[in-house]
Order: structure tokens, then sequence, then C-alpha cells
């Protein structure tokens, strides 16, 4: 797919996107490497996956800087923004896509599992926030994106902790939104549809049936790929955007309201 913006777009800026090794993560890396941004590439473990899409990336120009850190930690959210100002000066735009999908009955979910859904999926999304925006407010400008999911807005069974911290990480955009929109800086959240991307699927023991079936009701009659998300990202990371505290359903119009 053609890029929607020319390589001078985001030249000089400076991206940090989380779970970039791989599947979305690493399609808003090289939408955001095909304007002319820097990027920070993270994940929790796998360097080899990371320093493979920052070779990609320098291909196209830019800078990239690889860091292992696991997001639901704070100190190590707090040491990879560090390393991102000590090596480029500024922190331009901030997307926080990871998550953990546990399927399991409300009931059952132990305190254990809701804690590390949590902290996995929204409480990463506010670590990131809280390191990026001292120095975003400072320079009165900042790109704040959540990837979210549909599940926390057509919620769901057995999905409670998934679908709230979802759902959380919107309202935690548009918190920002509001608290820092003086300040030049908009954030907002992206809740991705049915996605061709890799995925574990211990979970997910029909997902062939049920790529089928929804097929069927995606009018766009495709599943949307790591490059549809990375083109709404670069859409709401435009300089001169004026969306903000939105949330948009990139789901082929599976679902309209």
């Amino acid at each position: 797919m053609p890029h929607l913006y020319d390589p001078k777009l985001l030249q000089g800026q400076t991206a940090i996107v989380t779970g970039s090794g791989r599947n979305l993560g690493q399609g808003i890396a090289l939408a955001f490497a095909a304007a002319g941004a820097n990027i920070v590439l993270n994940g929790s473990k796998n360097m080899a996956a990371l320093e493979e899409t920052a070779h990609e990336l320098e291909k196209l120009g830019v800078q990239a800087m690889p860091v292992i850190a696991d997001v639901s930690k704070s100190d190590q959210v707090n040491a990879m923004v560090e390393k991102t100002l000590a090596r480029f000066g500024r922190v331009d735009i901030a997307v926080s896509n990871v998550g953990l999908r546990l399927h399991q009955p409300l009931c059952d979910i132990t305190d254990d599992d809701w804690r590390r859904v949590m902290e996995t999926s929204l409480h990463s999304a506010f670590y990131l926030a809280r390191a990026v925006l001292p120095s975003m407010r400072e320079r009165r400008y900042g790109r704040i994106i959540h990837i979210s999911g549909r599940d926390g807005f057509f919620t769901m069974p057995n999905r409670a902790h998934g679908v709230t911290a979802k759902a959380g990480m919107h309202s935690l955009a548009k918190a920002i939104a509001v608290e820092f929109g003086e300040f030049g800086i908009t954030a907002n959240t992206i809740a991705p549809g049915l996605m061709d991307t890799e995925r574990d699927l211990t979970h997910y023991p029909d997902f062939k049936e049920m790529v089928e079936r929804r097929l069927k009701s995606i009018p766009l009659h495709r599943q949307g790929t790591s490059d549809d998300i990375g083109q709404t990202c670069l859409f709401l990371a435009h300089p001169t955007s004026y969306i903000s505290g939105q949330l948009i359903q990139a789901n082929g119009a599976e679902y309209v309201y």
C-alpha cells in the first residue's frame, strides 16, 4: 500500500513504538520511518526481531534504536524513555501497542490473572504517557496513540479483564487529550478490527472458522493489515492534526456507530 504522506512529513521527529518487533507494532514503525521519523523499537524479550526490524527501517534513511524493556514495569519504561532522550533529544510520538488476551470466564479470573492483564495492557500505556509527557509539554508538542481493540467497545464474553483494560486505554487517552491539549499534545485511540497478523492460537481453537464467519460481516471483505494500522497512526501523528481524544475503529465497517 502506498504511504499517505511524503518522506519528509515527520523528518527530525522521534517515535517510540512499543511491541514493535512484529505485527501491528512493526507496521506502525515502518509507516513512521517512511515519513522520516527516527524510531525507538521495543520488545520484552526478542532482540533479534527488533534488530531485524531496525535494519529494515534504516534502509529508509532513518535511525532506529531497539530497546528491550518490559513495559508493564514503570522503571523499565522510564529507562527506555531516558535512553531515547539521551540519543535523540526528543520524543514526538509515543505509541502504546501491547496487550494480553486471556480467555477466561469471569469467575475463574484470579487476582494474578487480572493484575497481569491490567499491567500489560493498561498500566503500560499509563507508564509510557507519564514518562514522555514532561518533555512533550516542555516542547509544546506531542502525539500519543493507544492501540486498543474492538472488544473494549463491543464486549465479548470470557474477556472481562481484557475488555476493561482496553476500554481504560481510551479513557486514559481522553484524559491526556483534555489535560495536555493546551501544550500542543494530542492523544487518541485506535481499535483494530479483524487483523491478518501472526498470533498465538492457544486460545483460538476455532480461529479459521471464526475468520471465515466474520469476513462475511465485514463490508470490505478482507482482514486488516499492519500497514492499515500504520497508516492510521500516521494520520493521527500528522503535525497539524486537530484530532484528539477520539477513538478510531479501524475495522472495515464491521461495526458502525
